[in-house]
């Protein structure tokens, strides 16, 4: 294998392995994490679960990855920011940094950012990569320059992922966003919030569809969607991400995460660690406990588990065809293979959608993925169930009050059907 490292390291491969990381790098990102940058680990799950959701498109998978391997180095190999912590000001160092890149950063040539070690079958950066790509003239290299239009790609790309880290509680502002507003695009431009724009959540009725659809299939078809069933029912009440729920490096979710309070008799989900770095105890509902003993039950263990129990949520039905568990058959289930079963289920219930009349929803259904179960999860809680935020601020994990404030939303139709029955005088 090549051991010569390129000067900036490519930090996300192609899809079928990002989820699995590359060991070169994750040894690069750990060295940051100890020395400049405690939360780069965090940023890397965060940024690499954003472009996994990206795969189905080619060109946009490639030009997000490129993007945000460029701002994470200037982040971290640059600045020694998390991207947490950047401003509106750092954005516009950034800007410069990209217009302005060291000469050694620098390449006229497109290449893979990975190649492949055929002996060991390991993948590694490729020494000849580089972030910028620079032109050549008659076999000449000419000045390095960023095109508005190049430039305004750039930051979209970067204002975008906020987007997803905001979505996902991790960061509460968008700095790309600012900057953008502020800049010389902002001319004549104007920022307009959708009355409906409710796209991080499933409605009622959308919700009521996946419901409905993963509890017929676990009738149908218990043997593969009893487990389906569960996963969808802990998703959303317990608002967990999908990495809470998932076998990764250093984590493999247990049966005793289910405890029980010794002193009221409570039952409640414990997750030890979560993106956000905390860990924290989640409340859990009747239908869920229910639904676990239903499962549990189906897995022939005892109706409800034990402090010390072992076995592992959510196991494979199939034994790993690659990678350090290949062969072995009842072990966790990965974050890709608990997205690909939900993103069947959404699918699914769509279609049921869709053959009832529904095309509006069944098309944005579609759209949505796992990662949007929390945020139904939430906004239900919120908006239809009544819990007080500050309850639910509690088992979302939020550090801050007025993040779990911006779950207060409803749509105009509901908000019309509130207001519909609201008398002048309660006593007449």
């Amino acid at each position: 294998m090549n051991n010569q490292n390129p000067p900036v390291f490519p930090l996300f491969d192609s899809p079928d392995f990002i989820l699995s990381g590359n060991s070169i790098v994750n040894q690069y990102i750990t060295s940051i994490s100890i020395q400049k940058v405690a939360d780069a680990g965090l940023i890397i799950e965060h940024t690499s679960d954003w472009l996994f959701e990206q795969r189905h498109s080619e060109n946009n998978y490639k030009a997000y990855r490129s993007e945000l391997t460029t701002f994470l180095h200037w982040c971290f190999d640059v600045a020694c920011l998390s991207p947490k912590d950047v401003t509106r000001k750092d954005i516009a160092r950034y800007v410069n940094y990209c217009e302005n890149p060291p000469k050694e950063l620098i390449g006229y040539f497109n290449v893979a950012q990975f190649k492949l070690d055929k002996p060991s079958g390991e993948r590694y950066p490729n020494p000849n990569w580089r972030p910028f790509v620079g032109k050549k003239k008659l076999g000449k290299e000419i000045a390095y320059t960023l095109s508005d239009n190049a430039l305004k790609t750039k930051i979209a790309i970067i204002s975008s992922f906020y987007g997803y880290l905001n979505s996902e509680e991790y960061t509460e502002r968008n700095p790309a966003q600012l900057w953008l507003k502020y800049s010389r695009f902002a001319i004549n431009r104007k920022y307009k919030k959708n009355d409906d724009d409710n796209n991080h959540a499933f409605t009622k009725l959308q919700w009521s569809y996946v419901v409905s659809t993963v509890t017929d299939l676990a009738v149908k078809e218990p043997n593969k969607h009893q487990r389906s069933l569960f996963l969808i029912n802990i998703l959303y009440s317990c608002y967990l991400r999908i990495s809470e729920i998932s076998g990764r490096a250093g984590y493999s979710p247990m049966m005793s995460q289910f405890r029980k309070d010794a002193h009221n008799g409570i039952w409640y989900f414990y997750v030890p660690f979560s993106k956000s770095g905390k860990a924290r105890s989640i409340a859990i509902s009747s239908s869920l406990l229910d639904g676990l003993k239903k499962y549990r039950q189906y897995l022939g263990l005892p109706e409800l588990p034990s402090l010390n129990e072992e076995h592992p949520i959510f196991i494979r039905h199939k034994p790993a065809a690659h990678g350090r568990d290949s062969g072995v058959l009842n072990a966790n289930l990965g974050i890709r293979q608990i997205r690909d079963e939900i993103e069947t289920i959404i699918n699914l219930a769509a279609d049921s959608a869709l053959e009832d009349g529904f095309v509006q929803d069944s098309e944005l259904m579609r759209k949505l993925t796992a990662h949007n179960i929390r945020h139904t999860g939430i906004t239900h809680d919120i908006n239809i169930n009544q819990r007080p935020l500050s309850h639910v601020q509690a088992d979302a994990g939020h550090e801050s009050i007025d993040t779990t404030s911006q779950y207060l939303h409803t749509t105009q139709t509901e908000r019309h059907q509130s207001a519909a029955n609201k008398p002048l005088d309660h006593l007449a």
